[in-house]
């Protein structure tokens, strides 16, 4: 009886640990760009990609349970394309 509970114990605990590592790909990018802005980094992107899809820069974290990335890019951020304004009557 108190190997099965072990062996029950033993197979649970990786469960739990594999649900906590999983964090959603916005939440993740958030936080790293949070942390980056903290420690004074200026100029620089971060991109979501697929896992199996080469992008220019460093890795920095992996989201959506192993399936997408998320690279780091010196530089200036792309700039915002204006919203195109209503016109005015």
């Amino acid at each position: 009886m108190k190997m099965l509970v072990a062996v029950g114990v033993l197979l649970f605990v990786p469960v739990c640990a594999h649900a906590q590592a999983a964090k959603p790909c916005e939440e993740l990018k958030t936080e790293i760009a949070a942390k980056l802005d903290a420690k004074g980094v200026k100029s620089y992107t971060l991109e979501i990609v697929d896992k199996d899809k080469d992008a220019e820069g460093k890795v920095v974290g992996t989201c959506g349970g192993g399936t997408k990335k998320i690279m780091y890019k010196r530089g200036a951020a792309p700039a915002e394309t204006p919203t195109p304004e209503a016109s005015k009557p």
